[in-house]
């Protein structure tokens, strides 16, 4: 009888702790995730293109938050700014250089708190080959809903800012008021995730 009271006494301690950490896992749905880029141009003025496929799986640590993993993929081939010649440009060896170099991916490495519904994720984002660290800083993710077909949804949006001149993407020429091109690119990405079941 002591035998048995002490296994229920050691599952009792460590059910809760199995609990605590339960993970679940996230797809971004291509179909409602818009991975949106914009640069300075002219100095004047700031055009903004999308990427029309984006994949990933969210891991999420529900107990803890900071321990959740995120990988992304983009699919650089679906480059469109609304303007096909400069779309050509972009996908040419000037910029993406889509041939050689079809994704840009994103792994995080550390996801840290930064106040109520609001995280900051450092990841390794390969474009064109080049790895670099880079932070986001994110919104959510949302609390569950259900879909009207009954699948398990979350939101998320995530923002950041990088230096396209690190990862190769140096093309531009100069005018009087400064380059045609800016260095500074700015990420905006809106993602439904779907939980897998």
């Amino acid at each position: 009888m002591k035998r048995i009271a002490r296994i229920a006494a050691v599952l009792a301690l460590a059910l809760p702790g199995l609990a605590l950490g339960a993970t679940s896992t996230w797809q971004l749905d291509p179909a409602h995730t818009h991975a949106i880029f914009g640069v300075r141009h002219l100095v004047i003025t700031t055009v903004k293109g999308e990427f029309g496929k984006t994949t990933g799986t969210l891991v999420l640590d529900e107990a803890d938050v900071t321990k959740s993993k995120v990988e992304a993929t983009i699919d650089v081939t679906t480059l469109n700014t609304r303007e096909p010649k400069r779309d050509e440009h972009l996908r040419s060896p000037d910029f993406f250089d889509v041939a050689k170099h079809q994704t840009i991916t994103f792994k995080s490495t550390k996801v840290e708190k930064a106040g109520e519904g609001k995280l900051r994720v450092t990841g390794d984002l390969t474009l064109r080959g080049v790895t670099k660290s880079v932070t986001l800083d994110v919104a959510g993710p949302t609390q569950e809903i259900k879909d009207p077909w009954g699948n398990v949804k979350r939101g998320v949006s995530a923002t950041g800012k990088i230096n396209r001149k690190d990862f190769g993407l140096n093309w531009s020429k100069a005018i009087e008021a400064g380059p045609v091109v800016g260095d500074e690119v700015t990420i905006e990405i809106e993602s439904e995730l779907a939980k897998a079941k």
